[in-house]
């Protein structure tokens, strides 16, 4: 078995390493969001108060959805280009805005559900809020919106890595395939 293991390391090594630095910027950016939010909670007006109505129905948008957009906004970018730096440092990278759009849009639609859930553990009215006996706001580790927050990021993160292995990997992908299949056709001719 351990030729195995040493063959799959061997043969993965570079992958491993990949794996390791994209798991520690993540980590890294859920440290980042969490800091970014404390600061606009601390900052910003009471959490639950409305910004503005929500049309045609009885919901608002309230501050605690505007510090979680914020906070998903700061962590993104910093995922990004620590991600583009160094856990998948290249010397042939597109523009910067070019590859960042993908990564954001992904990113938004993974924000838009994670408001939706954050909306659920936070309205009182929830079946599934968190509870305020528990969560009643008296200190840092009791602050519902912070454990919501977690919460959130941890339901999310799975269709995050979902949608960009599918979407934003998979548009990669295609390019190197593209790029590969033009340089065997160059090679082809040049031999023929």
């Amino acid at each position: 078995m351990t030729g195995l293991r040493d063959l799959v390391l061997v043969r993965h090594r570079r992958n491993l390493i990949l794996l390791a630095r994209f798991g520690a910027v993540g980590l890294s950016g859920v440290i980042v969001n969490m800091i970014a939010l404390i600061v606009a909670y601390k900052l910003g007006p009471g959490h639950d108060t409305p910004v503005v109505g929500l049309p045609l129905s009885d919901f608002n948008v309230r501050w605690y959805h505007v510090y979680s957009t914020l906070a998903f906004l700061v962590a993104n970018l910093w995922n990004f280009q620590l991600n583009r730096t160094w856990a998948f440092q290249s010397s042939r990278h597109a523009g910067w805005w070019k590859e960042y759009w993908p990564f954001l849009a992904v990113g938004l639609l993974g924000q838009a559900v994670g408001l939706l859930l954050l909306t659920a553990l936070m309205h009182p009215q929830s079946p599934v809020a968190l509870p305020t006996s528990v969560f009643d706001d008296s200190s840092g580790l009791r602050t519902r919106l912070y454990w919501a927050q977690l919460i959130v990021i941890g339901m999310v993160m799975p269709l995050s890595f979902v949608l960009n292995k599918v979407w934003t990997f998979n548009a990669v992908r295609a390019l190197h395939r593209e790029e590969r299949e033009e340089r065997a056709e160059q090679f082809s001719r040049l031999a023929g």
